[in-house]
């Protein structure tokens, strides 16, 4: 007769948590089948995925390479063709080549910014969100001041200060955006700490460590989710700027890159489109591919919205 009700307590938290996680799963899984906005998002990261995993295949011309004409010239400004799809830059690149391979920096930013974003605003929410008090006061305003920083200018004096490196810009960007994340996150971990499974967690003798991490973070997991495809878009349009601006690797092939080679040679004036509007588009693709994901899954966090 005593056993039962421990083991009834014991058993109740696990059944909760899995009633509560298995549907927000089960939506997450298949959001992108029913939204159009996610499916579009996920579909175009799919597709520059692939494109730099078969980079080396799909233009194995080396990006930094000066061609030469069949007469021994300088393959400078030459239109798109058969042979050069978009064309040479001024100093006979071949842009195609570039845009491909510019693909693996733009990803490997963004990807390495969203784990670093996702990972530190996740972990400072539920600290924050759980413990209070203190702990959350002052977490809170460790954010508050990364939230006040300009976000350009302090890429740009820390890129300037520390060197123009990809992992430095990576580093800025994650500075300045896990508080977006903490403080949405710290929200949810307000109302999910007071649920009766988290209760019954701490009745039975559940550290913190494990209320947090096996009860708590696998029901804000998704929204950890959401809130790094964002960043993705955020680091890839932060990186093309500071390269653009002149701050970043020279030795680097990036889209930025490509935008600031074709300011500086004025492309535009000469109407030579193909080397500044294709890594334009893809800068644009990606920020709104973010935008997408983070819209049609909203419904996960606001099913109210659901039908409006």
């Amino acid at each position: 007769m005593v056993d039962a009700p421990e083991t009834a307590v014991v058993v109740a938290p696990r059944r909760a948590r899995r009633q509560a996680i298995l549907p927000v799963l089960r939506r997450m899984a298949a959001m992108p089948l029913r939204d159009p906005f996610a499916f579009a998002g996920l579909l175009i990261y799919a597709l520059f995925v692939v494109v730099a995993l078969g980079a080396d295949q799909l233009a194995p011309i080396d990006p930094l390479e000066i061609l030469f004409t069949k007469a021994g010239k300088v393959a400078a400004n030459l239109g798109p063709s058969g042979e050069f799809p978009l064309g040479t830059t001024n100093l006979g690149r071949d842009i195609y080549a570039q845009l491909v391979h510019g693909t693996r920096s733009a990803l490997a930013v963004g990807l390495s910014a969203a784990i670093i974003v996702a990972t530190v605003g996740t972990v400072v929410g539920l600290v924050a969100g759980y413990f209070g008090g203190t702990t959350d006061a002052v977490l809170m305003r460790i954010a508050d001041m990364a939230l006040s920083l300009p976000f350009l200018p302090f890429v740009i004096v820390l890129t300037g200060f520390l060197g123009a490196d990809t992992s430095i810009i990576v580093m800025a960007v994650a500075l300045l955006l896990w508080p977006n994340s903490a403080r949405v996150i710290r929200s949810q971990v307000l109302s999910l700490r007071e649920r009766a499974y988290v209760e019954a967690a701490r009745v039975t003798g559940a550290s913190h460590t494990r209320i947090l991490f096996i009860h708590i973070a696998p029901n804000i997991l998704p929204l950890s989710f959401v809130y790094a495809a964002i960043a993705i878009g955020w680091a890839i349009i932060t990186e093309a700027s500071v390269n653009f601006l002149g701050f970043g690797d020279p030795t680097s092939v990036s889209w930025g890159m490509m935008l600031q080679d074709a300011f500086t040679s004025q492309a535009l004036s000469r109407g030579q489109y193909a080397w500044f509007v294709p890594p334009g588009i893809c800068i644009i693709l990606v920020v709104v591919a973010g935008f997408f994901i983070s819209r049609g899954y909203e419904e996960v966090f606001m099913p109210r919205l659901r039908g409006r």
